[in-house]
């Protein structure tokens, strides 16, 4: 008698290994933490968490950016984008971050709009493509890289900071997976 034919396996990750991976990153923050919370340790002095709160509002303020010029060029994918643009506005204002990190969008806005001072690891907006998929899979990358550069980052944060880093770059690894896999 002859064996049924495995099952296929869809391509990328499941939704369950995203949430799993990030439920561990979490966890894993929390246990490598140190054994307080204060700025006691030379990883957590106050200039570090500062400096760190500072970027990730940057980085998160010129995503809002970078969504607000695809919006600005693909109107028809706003509905699809605005919740996304949206939990990135929250993230920049998670780290302190102010400035024309703005609940809406503006038909006004250009596509090079920048709310915060340009930081290291920032490059100013692309051109936005033309192509509907060639700009979301833009999104998905610029997500994808800050969630990466994040996860290695909290890494010299103490405590807190650390878990708000984690689940801001949990959340980025999110949007990278919805936007690639709604492109399909």
């Amino acid at each position: 008698m002859p064996y049924p034919p495995p099952p296929r396996t869809p391509s990328g990750p499941r939704r369950r290994t995203l949430l799993a991976s990030a439920a561990g990153a979490v966890l894993l923050v929390g246990c490598s933490a140190g054994s307080e919370d204060s700025d006691g340790g030379t990883g957590g002095s106050p200039s570090v968490v500062e400096r760190a709160r500072a970027r990730a509002a940057g980085e998160s303020t010129d995503l809002v950016a970078r969504y607000d010029a695809v919006i600005a060029v693909h109107p028809a994918l706003a509905e699809r984008l605005g919740p996304l643009r949206a939990e990135a506005v929250r993230h920049a204002e998670a780290f302190g971050g102010v400035g024309k990190a703005s609940p809406s969008v503006s038909p006004s806005m250009s596509p090079s709009v920048s709310a915060s001072p340009p930081s290291a690891s920032a490059a100013p907006s692309p051109a936005v493509p033309a192509n509907e998929q060639d700009a979301l899979a833009g999104l998905a990358a610029a997500e994808r890289t800050l969630a990466d550069r994040r996860a290695k980052a909290l890494l010299d944060l103490p405590g807190e900071p650390a878990r708000l880093l984690a689940s801001v770059a949990a959340a980025g690894a999110a949007h990278a997976y919805l936007l690639t896999e709604g492109a399909k």
